[in-house]
């Protein structure tokens, strides 16, 4: 009888041992979660910087880029006309592989000015070529942009597409030289807020995610295509693949709202 008890009280120190351990073990800590990085204060632009066409790196014209009441936005408050003013609000760090994610709505009526395509019309971009190179009166940075879009209350336009300002990829295992690829996303219309995630593996794999369903991805982003800005000097570099570069906001003649703004460093 005393053998069955030790044989009893064993098996149930056992059992305590291993519930302690499944008990321990899902009290790990999402690791994820903790490693995602605020790129934007809610405060001021501390950490980014604008490129507008037709002005230094620096210069803000026109207050285009502005913070209010935690809000990144982007302001034609100042503009009588857009006259092509492509702006874009670089961060300061280049990044290779990622995961960045941010909220946006578009508000209000377009600038005067603006191109009948800008409407509702932003983008983040990606991969981008540092911005110090960038010529006074270069409409883009050489680039992988996230098209973000909003409906017209009309047509249906998809968001979180893809636009290849300088570079091509390939898409469903074919080289795809268009401007545009479009996304699987449903229609966005007025002014509610969206919410966009990227995924980028440097040269191999980028994906798009909007309200957290994936709508869009390719692979092997590199130089290609024309460029407004010394186009001797990429045509150089053709072929050439994408492993990283420095994020920016566009600025397009809508005015947009950005929030949430963070990164989780894959590296």
């Amino acid at each position: 009888m005393k053998f069955y008890n030790n044989v009893l009280s064993v098996f149930i120190l056992l059992l305590c041992i291993a519930y302690s351990c499944k008990n321990k073990k899902t009290k790990i800590p999402n690791t994820e979660k903790e490693q995602w990085v605020k790129l934007f204060n809610g405060k001021d632009l501390e950490g980014w910087t604008p490129k507008i066409k037709g002005y230094k790196y620096g210069d803000n014209h026109n207050n285009t880029f502005t913070v209010e009441e935690g809000i990144l936005k982007v302001s034609y408050k100042a503009y009588d006309s857009f006259n092509n003013t492509f702006g874009h609000l670089f961060y300061k760090s280049p990044y290779s592989n990622y995961k960045f994610r941010m909220d946006y709505r578009f508000t209000g009526e377009q600038v005067a000015g603006g191109r009948p395509w800008a409407i509702r019309n932003s983008g983040i971009m990606i991969h981008c070529e540092d911005p110090k190179n960038m010529g006074l009166k270069q409409n883009f940075p050489v680039s992988i942009e996230v098209q973000l879009l909003g409906g017209n209350s009309i047509d249906e336009r998809s968001t979180g597409n893809l636009c290849t300002p300088g570079t091509h990829v390939v898409y469903k295992d074919s080289l795809v030289t268009e401007h545009i690829i479009k996304s699987t996303s449903k229609t966005y219309h007025s002014d509610q807020w969206v919410h966009v995630e990227i995924e980028v593996r440097n040269d191999s794999l980028i994906k798009h995610f909007i309200n957290g369903k994936e709508v869009l991805r390719y692979t092997k982003p590199h130089i290609g295509g024309k460029v407004d800005h010394n186009q001797e000097v990429w045509n150089s570099k053709v072929n050439q693949p994408l492993k990283g570069g420095y994020i920016s906001l566009q600025s397009e003649s809508h005015p947009v709202e950005f929030k949430n703004i963070e990164i989780f460093n894959l590296d």
